[in-house]
């Protein structure tokens, strides 16, 4: 491959020398295709997200149907977010990018892709970030 030009940053890169091989890669692309699976059928199987304040009844069940609306929404943006972010992984395979941090372009270590394979970021950036 030699050196390319990293898709986000547009900086070049010798993936050569972090390279992963085609195998690796495709067993990152099922895992992601696989999660992607597993979100699809359960959103499938929710029922469509509750409307706030469309019960009737007492106080306290209108602040608990609002409650409960607010927090399936949350979710369902959570979901939403977690999607997007396979998506931009699988998009990171092919466009020979995976497993690189978008921000200190270093290799994301193998342990951190294993478990949290639509990571962008390295653990120590990730780190900064939150801090």
């Amino acid at each position: 491959m030699g050196v390319r030009f990293h898709p986000v940053r547009d900086w070049p890169i010798d993936y050569q020398e972090i390279e992963m091989n085609r195998r690796d890669l495709d067993r990152y692309k099922r895992m992601l295709l696989e999660k992607r699976g597993e979100m699809s059928v359960t959103s499938d199987a929710e029922s469509p997200l509750p409307a706030a304040g469309g019960h009737r009844g007492d106080p306290v069940d209108q602040a608990n149907a609002n409650t409960e609306a607010e927090l399936q929404i949350q979710l369902h943006q959570s979901e939403a977010r977690l999607l997007r972010a396979i998506e931009e992984a699988i998009a990171r395979i092919r466009h020979g990018a995976f497993g690189i941090c978008e921000v200190c372009l270093n290799p994301i270590s193998r342990a951190r892709l294993e478990a949290v394979p639509w990571t962008r970021h390295c653990r120590d950036c990730k780190e900064r970030e939150h801090s």
